[in-house]
């Protein structure tokens, strides 16, 4: 510390509140020179001045700091977790008929896009023994805002009960037009009319999944059931619902229709 001098006596310095030496005392015993009152307020407003503007640029930076970080928070992990929801929006066939949650066809299916390392999540929205028109019905409420894809498989029940395969048509035409609308991309799996329903109502039935799937430019998987249909060891008793090997034959053979899927939803995103 520099020490003033005054008559050639050492002094001491006294610190002003900021830190600066403003008035110098004398050695006691010696007479303190009257400080100029104006220096002393000029000299306290300009450390004040040049504390406020230190302070300013201090919280400027604090502030940029955390925004910065909280950016980084929000973003990072959030993208690490960004994962893409399917639907599969059918009926007995996907929902899972007489097997454990595990064996439906959703859960096998996410697993298996698991194991290639793909962050999917598939959700069940299939119900038991809808038709068309009876899946169009609850599409809305079925289908939430975070779904991004959707396996659509309907129109068994349909041909089962042999129902008009006009009506069949119309309502997965009106399906396949709100999801249009709604920025949904669609993979839709085909369906087969029993053979026992006669040529006209089979040529009728079958031509609708294909004629859709051009109309509205979706991914189509001609038959749902390839590979299990009329495989006694791969079906239920009934011979209609695939057991939990049916089913993960299903998933193997649909499976490069689904990454197609995906890859479109990533395109469209």
């Amino acid at each position: 510390m520099n020490v003033i001098k005054s008559n050639g006596r050492p002094g001491v310095l006294a610190r002003g509140y900021f830190g600066h030496d403003i008035l110098p005392y004398m050695e006691i015993a010696q007479p303190m020179a009257r400080p100029n009152a104006r220096s002393v307020v000029q000299t306290g407003m300009k450390d004040l001045l040049s504390y406020g503007k230190l302070l300013m640029h201090c919280k400027i930076i604090a502030a940029a700091f955390l925004l910065a970080w909280q950016a980084v928070v929000s973003t990072g992990p959030a993208m690490a977790e960004q994962k893409t929801v399917l639907a599969a929006f059918g009926d007995s066939l996907s929902a899972g008929y007489q097997l454990a949650p595990e064996a439906a066809f959703p859960n096998q299916l996410q697993a298996a896009l698991t194991a290639k390392g793909l962050h999917v999540e598939v959700r069940n929205a299939a119900v038991s023994g809808d038709t068309a028109s009876g899946g169009l019905a609850r599409l809305d409420w079925s289908i939430g805002e975070d779904i991004d894809g959707v396996i659509l498989e309907l129109g068994a029940n349909d041909a089962l009960r042999g129902i008009d395969p006009q009506i069949t048509r119309t309502a997965l035409d009106a399906a396949l037009a709100r999801f249009a609308e709604r920025g949904i991309e669609v993979l839709l799996a085909g369906m087969l009319a029993p053979p026992n329903l006669g040529a006209d109502y089979g040529t009728e039935f079958n031509a609708i999944f294909p004629e859709l799937a051009d109309k509205y430019d979706v991914i189509l998987y001609p038959f749902f059931l390839d590979g299990v249909a009329g495989q006694k060891k791969l079906n239920l008793g009934d011979g209609i619902h695939p057991t939990a090997d049916g089913v993960a034959m299903i998933v193997e053979r649909i499976l490069p229709s689904v990454e197609a899927l995906l890859d479109r939803i990533d395109n469209a995103s």
